[in-house]
């Protein structure tokens, strides 16, 4: 059996808050007086990662994630519990930690390089390697002063990465920085994972995070509020969110028959009453498109209080959570006006289904505005799943057919 590479158990951080700094002297030599009060800002968290594991960790701002990475890293020490890294650990936290900005690129390397315990003689190994991938040009041997915050991003995971470490701590750092650059940082992430690198990720990029991760962690408050497999958390956190926004909202979830997880929410003030995918004019709802073919998407809404606005959403995602395509009538500018309490409204998209073969789930949102947080009448995730197969397209791959087409020309005057 693999041993885990870190182990987090029972970790609590606890930060007090005195009334005066004169209270806060006296409780360093014992002599505590007057009041003082505390901020858990971790409280009891446990979890392990062995060798390729993938957990993230999500929840909104002041929800301990930042701590909790400090304290695994040992650059804040836990007020109860223990933490155990069995290895070598990288932590991405901060763009440009431990760099200064007076040395250049080259310095940097070196001065990084060295508080994270490789010898200079190792450093002379690694550097063109760092340099290579880094890809900084000149800029590699001008001071960091003159980077952008892009560039300064490029150094730091080139340096972090240069040497598969056994667990890699990621905090935001990779939304900074060009789409090469980040497309590249994520493929030598993936390479590592498959190697053995445990990975502790933190990211508000949902898709980011259910196609690294095999295991999320929502913190709320310090806490563990929901632990297990992205997309069961990630559609949850999203209704959390909703929820904040509306106390009236409630939550279900469950998971169905094919391993997709289904999640509404909503105040109910509006309802879908009836959805499915059908073939444009016929009345038996379908579970098998072939790729190409046109279908509809039909609902039908019960209005339950009157409205001030209205707008119907959907979304088509994959079996990761990938979304393939979403829009709403605000968007469309379809918006509706004032539905009043007992209406019933049918809407119908239409489209041609361009999807690779593969399984797919169409979610709905019904809520006043452009997204589902604030107002939210009705929202349903993976409400309909159905498969698409392809019957008379050349063979491809990926998740959309193209309308692609080679064509093949010979020079006439070479044989």
């Amino acid at each position: 059996m693999t041993s885990p590479v870190l182990c987090v158990d029972k970790v609590s951080k606890c930060y007090a808050a005195y009334t005066s700094n004169l209270h806060r002297f006296a409780e360093w030599f014992g002599l505590f007086f007057g009041d003082k009060r505390e901020y858990w800002a971790v409280r009891d968290i446990s979890f392990s990662l062995k060798p390729g594991d993938a957990l993230a960790l999500i929840g909104q701002n002041g929800a301990g994630k930042s701590t909790l990475l400090k304290l695994i890293t040992g650059t804040v020490r836990a007020t109860a519990g223990t933490i155990h890294v069995a290895g070598r650990i990288s932590a991405l936290l901060e763009l440009g930690l431990g760099f200064n900005p007076e040395f250049t690129g080259r310095q940097n390397v070196y001065l990084a390089g060295g508080l994270m315990g490789f010898s200079s003689a190792q450093l002379n190994g690694l550097i063109p390697g760092i340099e290579e991938f880094a890809e900084l040009g000149d800029f590699f041997d001008k001071p960091l002063r003159v980077y952008s915050s892009g560039m300064q991003a490029r150094l730091a995971f080139s340096v972090a990465t240069a040497v598969r470490p056994d667990v890699l701590i990621v905090d935001e750092v990779l939304s900074v920085g060009d789409s090469y650059f980040q497309h590249k940082s994520f493929d030598r992430i993936r390479s590592f994972k498959e190697e053995g690198t445990a990975l502790l990720f933190v990211s508000h990029s949902m898709g980011d995070i259910r196609a690294l991760c095999d295991r999320v962690i929502l913190l709320d408050k310090g806490g563990v509020l929901k632990d297990g497999l992205p997309d069961e958390v990630v559609d949850y956190y999203n209704a959390l969110i909703a929820e904040k926004e509306n106390a009236k909202l409630s939550i279900e979830q469950r998971r169905q028959k094919g391993g997709w997880v289904y999640t509404e929410f909503g105040n109910f003030m509006a309802k879908v009453e009836a959805i499915d995918i059908f073939r444009p004019g016929e009345s038996l709802p379908l579970r098998m498109v072939k790729t190409g073919e046109v279908v509809e998407v039909r609902t039908r809404i019960r209005i339950l209080q009157d409205l001030d606005h209205l707008v119907l959403g959907h979304r088509i995602a994959d079996r990761t959570g990938y979304v393939i395509w979403g829009s709403n009538l605000w968007h469309t500018g379809q918006g509706i006006e004032s539905p009043k309490a007992g209406q019933v409204i049918q809407t119908t998209l239409r489209f041609s289904c361009s999807l690779g073969p593969g399984s797919y789930a169409i979610s709905f949102g019904l809520h006043r505005d452009d997204v589902h947080i604030g107002e939210c009448y009705h929202k349903v995730d993976n409400k309909i799943v159905f498969d698409v197969i392809n019957v008379d397209r050349p063979y491809f791959i990926g998740a959309v057919s193209l309308d692609a087409i080679f064509e093949v020309s010979f020079d006439s005057n070479e044989r």
